[in-house]
């Protein structure tokens, strides 16, 4: 606990010269952060007389994370607006079940091929179906990409996750934990949730009048109080009612972003999205123990396989029923493809339940390739657009040749 400020403080420097480097080799800067983590993490070697393992700030950075998840979501939903996505709605609804029904069966499919239980069959297909909110919210500022046609629907597949999320713990806690898990209550659950994110965003559109008198504060620190108390109370709340926190924090960025105080808001948001954001890749980092992860290599190869396969197929498919060009519907699947906190919350739920011990250094590993893997993808989405066109012949149709030509100037 003495040496706590000083810990943080060289973890923070870590994090800038992970950075650095990121920057010299003009490199996704997730893989970096994460990758540090690990490397001084609790799991870490010592190396001769020096210990770089943050053993007693682990907790505190891991909060700190916590609260850059948060940013990044309040952040992306300050880009769009409650009205946009009521728009596309209908489209969302369809994208989101093509995602949730093609990687969901991929997930059980692979289970089943390995010849695992039920239930860590039903675990595994949990930790390769949902996305991370965090990394692709990431990585659509970093890109900057928050303007693209599509990203109106990798938003709302985001949020159609989340309500699978609820009811699918739901089912997969009662029986792993052996806990009553009835149809009744599971329904209920689902209900619950998708209720609370219809609720806030209908009534947060009728309160922006409200909100922008509410708002018209000539100091910026009483400013500030006032949205950081917003957004943590509503997320806080929102994961009692099993919508994750994250979520929470998207719903009131979506909400404020009908306000006349949009940009003042994004303004004084912005480094505090960008050092927590920084600060949750190396948290991640963290929980990562690399001397786990070697029995588990062909099997997270395998689902890394599998996932590509199934994400750039569930965007293509999204995406052209919502009238996207092919071009933005691969957009879709490759910036989804990344996972993260929701794998690993599916990973400790096995743990808790003495599952196969193999279920946590699989679902680490995977989640750290496509940690890389989906950034790095996403910047080149150009190149592996023309590698797919060859094949498929996308571009082939006047269609998609009209689309290409008006979806130029936003890739």
């Amino acid at each position: 606990m003495n040496h706590m400020v000083f810990e943080i403080g060289l973890a923070i420097g870590l994090i800038a010269l992970a950075g650095m480097i990121s920057t010299k080799l003009r490199f996704s800067v997730i893989p970096f952060y994460i990758l540090i983590g690990m490397a001084v993490g609790p799991h870490a070697i010592k190396i001769w007389h020096f210990d770089f393992r943050f053993i007693e700030s682990a907790p505190l950075i891991e909060f700190m994370g916590r609260i850059g998840v948060l940013f990044l979501l309040f952040y992306l939903g300050l880009e769009f607006s409650v009205g946009r996505l009521i728009k596309s709605g209908k489209s969302i609804a369809v994208g989101g079940s093509i995602y949730i029904l093609i990687n969901f069966t991929l997930g059980l499919l692979f289970g089943w091929l390995l010849g695992l239980p039920m239930a860590e069959i039903l675990i595994v297909a949990g930790i390769t179906t949902i996305s991370s909110s965090a990394i692709v919210a990431k990585v659509l500022v970093d890109l900057r990409r928050t303007g693209n046609a599509e990203t109106e629907m990798i938003l709302g597949i985001i949020m159609f996750e989340d309500v699978f999320l609820a009811v699918y713990i739901s089912i997969v806690s009662g029986l792993v934990l052996s806990s009553s898990s009835t149809i009744g209550g599971v329904a209920l659950s689902a209900l619950i949730a998708l209720g609370f994110m219809l609720m806030v965003l209908v009534v947060g559109r009728k309160l922006v009048p409200f909100l922008n008198k509410a708002l018209r504060v000539r100091s910026n620190e009483l400013f500030m109080l006032i949205i950081f108390a917003g957004l943590f109370i509503v997320a806080g709340f929102s994961e009692t009612l099993h919508v994750a926190e994250a979520i929470g924090a998207l719903l009131v960025g979506l909400v404020l972003a009908e306000t006349e105080h949009m940009k003042r808001i994004e303004h004084l948001i912005l480094p505090f999205r960008d050092f927590f954001g920084a600060i949750f890749f190396f948290s991640f980092g963290l929980t990562i123990d690399p001397l786990a992860l070697g029995g588990a290599v062909w099997m997270s190869l395998g689902a890394v396989v599998l996932t590509l396969i199934g994400n750039v197929a569930a965007g293509m498919w999204a995406g052209r029923s919502a009238g996207l060009s092919p071009k933005a519907s691969l957009n879709i699947g490759l910036t989804i493809m990344a996972r993260g906190e929701f794998s690993i919350i599916m990973a400790n739920l096995a743990k808790a339940g003495g599952l196969l011990a193999i279920i946590q250094p699989f679902a680490a590993l995977y989640v750290l390739i496509l940690a890389i893997l989906g950034p790095l993808l996403t910047k080149e989405n150009k190149f592996i657009y023309r590698l797919l066109d060859k094949v498929f012949k996308f571009s082939a149709s006047p269609r998609a040749k009209q689309q290409e030509l008006s979806s130029s100037s936003e890739s």
